[in-house]
């Protein structure tokens, strides 16, 4: 081998050396967390986002070791928390799980700010469907008999988050593919939605998988459809409103970490490769299917980031096209 070979090589070997180097670099997280991380909660305990976000603090505390608290903020569809993370320092100690609802919160223009902009999106935790529950006391028990009954009586509502969320959304969908006559009367959540269904308070309420299973294992409540495009695998006699007369008709949700934009991005990678891993155990996957759900398509954050601006769109032309006006 010549001088000029043995030149070559050696260059390309310290090229090699310096790209892994800065790599493992790029990836180090210098020390983080040294204090207590807080995840925020845009809804009350017991709903499907904040079962996601314990099962998410357990999994950071275990890899980091070191606390990480879930702190539910709920109220005004996820406004409260979204601007107290929006305000918080991007230095990974304050970070936020939220479903679709986000997205909405831009979409709607609930938020004075850009919502892509001001977060830096992490990882995608678990995706599910909703199902619709109804009070026990009510006479119909299917989809077709509940439009029916709405035209003597408007049938109140409530679920996901508030006003301009997941399910006021989707629900405001259903009422013009079906005419059904329904209002939307908002609770902090699902969970508290169901509570109200449960009570008599309001006639109906959409919830997560998760939280609608732990509600139908009460007896307290009826469910009348699952809300997704298939049927759950734990509810096989349980109808999709799809099959019930509205092709296409869904109301699902993604929960989504995100980090006030800027935020170091070795600590974005090293909590998503933390989360992404967690989400997708056996015992995590068991976890889930037994409440209908299931772990979220794994992606990088800037996977995520494409996904989440193209669902941003096609929001904003359901919106329009709904012509949902917030107050």
């Amino acid at each position: 081998m010549n001088k000029v070979n043995h030149s070559l090589v050696f260059w390309l070997i310290f090229a090699i050396f310096a790209c892994g180097g800065a790599a493992l670099a790029q990836d180090k997280t210098n020390g983080y967390p040294v204090r207590p991380v807080r995840l925020i909660v845009t809804v009350a305990p017991g709903a499907g986002t904040d079962a996601i976000a314990r099962e998410v603090a357990q999994m950071l505390s275990a890899q980091f070791s070191q606390n990480v608290v879930v702190d539910n903020r709920p109220g005004g569809t996820g406004v409260i928390a979204t601007e107290l993370v929006a305000r918080s320092a991007p230095d990974g100690y304050t970070l936020l799980i939220q479903g679709d609802t986000l997205l909405l919160l831009g979409a709607t223009k609930r938020v004075p700010f850009d919502v892509l902009k001001t977060f830096d999106p992490i990882v995608a935790t678990a995706g599910q469907p909703y199902i619709l529950l109804v009070n026990l006391a009510l006479p119909f028990k299917s989809i077709k008999e509940m439009v029916a009954y709405s035209a003597k009586q408007t049938l109140t509502y409530s679920g996901s988050s508030g006003v301009g969320g997941t399910v006021h959304l989707g629900m405001e969908w259903f009422a013009q593919l079906s005419g059904a006559k329904l209002l939307f009367v908002p609770y902090k959540g699902s969970a508290p939605a169901i509570v109200a269904a449960m009570g008599g308070e309001i006639h109906m309420a959409a919830g997560s998988t998760i939280a609608a299973s732990a509600a139908i294992r009460t007896g307290k409540v009826r469910a009348l459809a699952t809300l997704g495009l298939t049927r759950l695998q734990t509810m096989p006699d349980l109808p999709t409103v799809a099959e019930q007369g509205y092709p296409g008709f869904k109301i699902t949700n993604r929960y989504n970490i995100y980090a006030p934009a800027g935020t170091p991005r070795p600590i974005i990678n090293a909590i998503n490769r933390t989360v992404s891993a967690g989400m997708h155990t056996p015992r995590m996957a068991q976890r889930l299917a037994a409440d209908g759900s299931q772990p979220a398509e794994r992606m990088s954050p800037e996977e995520l980031k494409a996904t989440l601006a193209r669902e941003y769109i096609q929001y904003e032309q359901q919106i329009t096209r709904l012509n949902i006006k917030m107050q």
